[in-house]
């Protein structure tokens, strides 16, 4: 490659992500490591949230969705998941005047049908107080599952389709995206795996079909700032084409 090929390549490098969405993952891996109880490496791991949202606003990140409870995390065991929703009430309550202060917009996705009747209320009230903050926008992906979320989208078109209200040959991408959890939330550029995992665990599975990916061995409650720098660092290095070429292929097949 000539000098003005590599320098068109570091010109063509994407801007910091808009949106970063990150599955917080290896909290009892780090309690495991150090013999505490998974219950302590779950609480490490909302101070390694606090330390996220810190950094997005601060890195010039807009959105930051988080996966703080998948859709089939309701299978652990008991203890653990009433420690995991005493965490997120504790985090509502604690955080929520913080986050108000600081301009951080609350959204949540997934599934509210059916949650603890102590948990759906603090959620609305985390998106009603928040509502017309405008500086960092906190996605919290809540009892969520990708897959879940799709078929609830389909389900919405057919009945519209079998009502008369819709044609089916009138869906297309963005209509089916309005039906979506996340409509009005741009899609992620950037998604971050802590601990190691190489998968997404049904997170997003529509939203970052075009995402870059960093996956890292840092465990979630060890996440700080130098890891985050770090995960931007390496989506500065990549050149994102969306399906197409880039100019340099472009040039070498003309």
């Amino acid at each position: 490659m000539s000098e003005s090929d590599m320098r068109r390549a570091r010109d063509a490098a994407p801007a910091a992500p808009r949106h970063v969405a990150i599955i917080m993952d290896g909290n009892g891996r780090w309690a495991a490591q150090r013999s505490l109880p998974r219950a302590e490496g779950h609480r490490r791991g909302v101070e390694a949230l606090r330390r996220a949202v810190r950094n997005a606003s601060d890195l010039g990140v807009e959105y930051l969705t988080v996966y703080s409870f998948s859709s089939e995390n309701w299978t652990r065991p008991k203890d653990e998941v009433g420690a995991l929703m005493m965490l997120l009430k504790r985090f509502i309550r604690n955080d929520l005047a913080e986050l108000h202060a600081n301009g951080v917009r609350v959204r949540v996705i997934g599934a509210r049908e059916g949650l603890p009747s102590d948990i759906a209320p603090l959620l609305a009230e985390a998106e009603e107080i928040t509502r017309n903050n405008t500086k960092l926008t906190l996605v919290v992906a809540f009892n969520y599952g990708g897959r879940q979320e799709i078929i609830a989208a389909a389900r919405a078109l057919a009945q519209d389709v079998a009502a008369g209200k819709l044609r089916a040959e009138e869906i297309d991408a963005a209509l089916f995206e309005s039906r979506l959890t996340t409509r009005g939330i741009p899609d992620p550029d950037l998604v971050i795996r802590t601990s190691g995992e190489r998968r997404i665990s049904n997170f997003l599975p529509w939203q970052s079909a075009y995402a870059e990916f960093v996956f890292t061995d840092v465990l979630w409650p060890d996440f700080d700032r130098a890891a985050f720098e770090n995960a931007l660092a390496e989506f500065a290095t990549r050149e994102r084409r969306f399906g197409g070429v880039n100019a340099i292929n472009q040039k070498t097949a003309s």
